[in-house]
């Protein structure tokens, strides 16, 4: 009950909590669940694929079938449901969210610009200080301590996310085929073989081909078509036990996977590969949780999607209990158990939702990489957003292209469930092996938990997943090798391109140039400032980057408003729009030289090149006028400040929200102006400087930037801060010019021949084969200036 708004109000809040708790679990079916959904159609038929054979004992299937409970049960439903999802960055969830995690409770990040002020972010949430004494401190400590545990760590995660992308390829390839795999039971053996690969190709390349319109346009499709097959399998499912087996719940015991092992030994375990495969897709309901809620996931998969795995398997199992002496790689699977008379609209019905899984996988996929482009762990690749409304869908056509030939080669290279289910099954068990041993740090460092509870849930769920990991692995030479084969290339290429760009960014540190060296770029030496503002783009969080002193160097001339700017990124997944630009002044405030950062986390939405330009010239226009409030202030001996709304740090500031503005009536308001008596009758109150577009493209609403500035009697505020003021206008006006590295890498004489092929060959094929900068940054081509730049590494 609330004691304010009396009894009702509590139930009617419930009420709508828990309509939005059942339309968000409704939506997760389509998004979450389509992978996992999915997995009988190809369990079974990779588990008596090759290893064991399905006897008149019926012990196999009964072990197999106990295996696939206790597997959902434990992994899944107690692992993930229960325990994983709980371990949320601020809502998101994956690995790299566990990462961030450990990385804001624990200095072990290899990013370089890291700083103080990111920890005031109010997305930098900790559940307890990082200084506060307890059960984690030593831990923390040795972690700090030694730095290749740093390397260790991010190798993990790397692997992790190598392994996601590999399952990216395998996952639709194994899905799809297994789908259209029911039209085997139709035609003969042979011609079959000739019908299926060329379908199940076709079918690929078309959900390949889709990819640049977005899922937003077809999404509300998915769902009701994941319903409809959990709903179809289930009613299956229940017929098979109804009709073939009452007494098939008995082999939930797990008495019968001592029995299953005890009777097929080596070929038992060998099998355990393909049943494995029940998990798959279990990754994806923490994966994918920053698009719904804990609560929303939990209960999809509690109330239906469990309850319908258990039954989908159940059945399949009841029916071939009492069916013997079937062709393991031709009938032993879904489509066998389901009654001819509903075989057709079963067999439509499943190669839908396969798309439906495989559309997932492929967006985890795009988002996974831009993910490791925001950690500098991938090269650079255009990134669209396909939706305006819908946060988080992307799209990577490099990545899509490249998905879509490897999944047709697979498709075409293996032709049948086995060798398939191999490999998909290791990229699965080594996403969740990562996970695994990821959370031990979680729960100590972030929720300050036992050391003996971490340790209990690495024991528990490590030796299951390794169980299932060894399987797995011996089936190398059986298609095992194409996950490993991926993720040793993967690996390859974000290491190189991690390392390089650490050993970049420490030689700008080492040859960036002083603040002396550009105060003095004078009229006396021949320099001239142009009119304009330069943004000179840098990776450095301070000083003067060794690119623009190459470039005043060979052309003596820089623009009138200068703006260092570095953009970078925090281990948080969102940074707040009114904490994203930390500003502060490059010299005195006659030189108009400024620096500013811009944060975003590993989930946001960089802004095109308009909004950026337009909220830079806001900021830096904000930061002049609290510049000289500061300056007003601390002349005055007024030392207090509200730091809720700005802070500083090494004379740096985090402009605040509108209530900021408005509180000290230096205020900006973006507006798209169509009359201009509405702004002449401003003007009786204040004086409006207007910055708008340089050249504005006919027909089309001019783009205007108002700030409003106190009249020059009015008190704190001087002729300097209107004068700076006017002249970041006449800069704005006169145009912008972003001025971008261009580098090239070279390794030192002597060096060794693995750092000359990984450096000098690997790091430059990518960069010269990946996106630019420009691209990444979204930097108009008329308005950008290159400097070349040599790194000796």
């Amino acid at each position: 009950m609330d004691p304010e708004f009396g009894v009702g109000t509590a139930p009617q809040k419930g009420r709508r909590a828990w309509r939005t708790t059942l339309l968000l679990a409704y939506q997760s079916l389509g998004v979450v669940y389509g992978d996992l959904s999915i997995s009988p159609l190809y369990v079974y038929k990779s588990t008596f694929a090759e290893d064991i054979t399905h006897s008149e004992t019926n012990q196999e299937i009964f072990g197999a079938l106990s295996f696939v409970f206790w597997t959902l049960t434990l992994v899944p439903l107690l692992k993930y449901a229960t325990i994983v999802l709980r371990a949320d960055d601020s809502g998101e969830g994956g690995t790299f969210a566990l990462y961030s995690l450990i990385c804001r409770h624990a200095n072990v990040s290899l990013l370089p610009n890291r700083q103080v002020a990111d920890e005031e972010l109010s997305t930098y949430r900790l559940e307890r200080p990082r200084e506060a004494a307890g059960r984690s401190g030593l831990l923390r400590a040795w972690l700090e301590k030694h730095t290749r545990l740093h390397t260790a760590l991010l190798v993990m995660v790397m692997i992790g996310t190598c392994m996601v992308i590999g399952d990216g390829v395998l996952t639709p390839a194994i899905s799809v085929f297994s789908a259209v795999s029911g039209l085997e039971l139709s035609l003969s053996k042979d011609q079959h073989e000739y019908a299926v690969i060329p379908i199940t190709c076709a079918i690929l390349v078309f959900l390949f081909a889709l990819q640049h319109y977005g899922t937003h346009r077809v999404g509300f499709l998915f769902a009701p078509i994941i319903l409809a097959w959990l709903l179809c399998m289930s009613a299956i499912g229940l017929y098979n036990i109804v009709r073939w087996n009452p007494q098939i719940y008995q082999a939930l015991n797990p008495v019968y996977m001592i029995r299953f092992l005890r009777k097929t030994k080596k070929s038992g375990w060998m099998s355990l590969g393909g049943i494995l495969l029940c998990m798959t897709g279990s990754e994806a309901m923490f994966a994918d949780l920053g698009h719904f809620s804990y609560s929303a996931i939990q209960l999809a998969f509690t109330s239906l999607v469990y309850p319908s795995l258990i039954l989908g398997y159940m059945g399949q199992a009841a029916y071939l209990s009492q069916h013997h002496n079937l062709d393991a790689s031709y009938q032993i699977g879904f489509y066998i158990a389901v009654p001819e008379c509903v075989r057709w609209p079963v067999l439509v019905l499943a190669i839908l939702a396969s798309v439906v899984g495989s559309q997932a996988i492929i967006s985890g996929t795009f988002s996974i990489i831009n993910q490791s482009q925001s950690l500098s762990c991938f090269p650079r690749v255009k990134v669209v957003h396909t939706s305006d409304k819908v946060h988080g869908q992307i799209y990577i056509p490099e990545v899509n292209w490249i998905l879509m030939i490897l999944c047709v080669a697979v498709t075409v290279g293996f032709r049948n469930t086995k060798h398939m289910g191999n490999a998909s099954g290791l990229a699965v068990i080594t996403v969740m092996l990562v996970t695994t041993c990821l959370m031990p740090l979680v729960i100590m460092l972030c929720w300050d938990r036992s050391p003996w509870l971490a340790l209990a849930f690495f024991l528990f769920f490590g030796s299951i997943e390794a169980l299932y990991f060894s399987a797995s692995l011996i089936k190398f030479l059986d298609g095992a090798w194409v996950p490993i084969l991926l993720a040793l290339i993967l690996l390859a290429v974000m290491f190189v391109w991690h390392h390089t760009t650490i050993r970049k960014y420490e030689y700008d540190m080492h040859n960036k140039v002083t603040l002396e060296w550009l105060l003095a770029l004078g009229d006396k030496l021949g320099m001239v400032r142009v009119p304009g503002i330069g943004l000179v783009y840098t990776d450095l969080t301070s000083g003067v980057p060794a690119n623009f002193s190459r470039f005043v160097t060979n052309l003596p001339a820089f623009h009138r408003v200068l703006v260092f700017v570095c953009v970078k990124s925090v281990p948080v997944p969102h940074v707040l729009p009114a904490e994203r630009y930390l500003v502060g002044r490059v010299g005195p405030p006659g030189h108009r030289s400024y620096r500013c950062i811009v944060r975003y986390g590993y989930r946001d939405v960089h802004q095109d090149v308009d909004s950026f330009e337009t909220e830079l010239v806001e900021s830096l226009a904000t930061f002049i006028k609290l510049d000289a409030l500061f300056r007003c202030s601390d002349a005055a001996g007024d030392q207090q400040r509200d730091s809720s709304y700005y802070e500083r740090e090494n004379a740096l500031t985090v402009i605040g929200s509108n209530p900021l503005r408005r509180h000290l009536a230096l205020g900006y308001d973006d507006s798209h102006s169509h009359d201009d008596g509405a702004s002449s009758a401003g003007s009786d109150r204040v004086d409006g400087i207007e910055l708008a577009a340089a050249a504005p493209a006919p027909a089309v609403v001019k783009k205007q930037v108002r700030f409003a500035v106190a009249p020059p009697r009015s008190p704190g505020v001087d002729e300097t801060v209107l004068e700076e003021l006017h002249e970041l206008c006449e800069a704005r006006e006169a145009g912008t010019a972003f001025i971008l590295g261009h580098s090239h890498v070279k390794t030192k004489p002597g060096s060794s021949i693995l750092k000359r092929l990984a450096v000098g060959v690997g790091y430059n094929f990518l960069r010269r084969n990946c996106r630019g900068p420009d691209v990444v940054l979204r930097v108009p081509p008329a308005s950008l200036l290159e400097v070349g730049m040599v790194y000796v590494l």
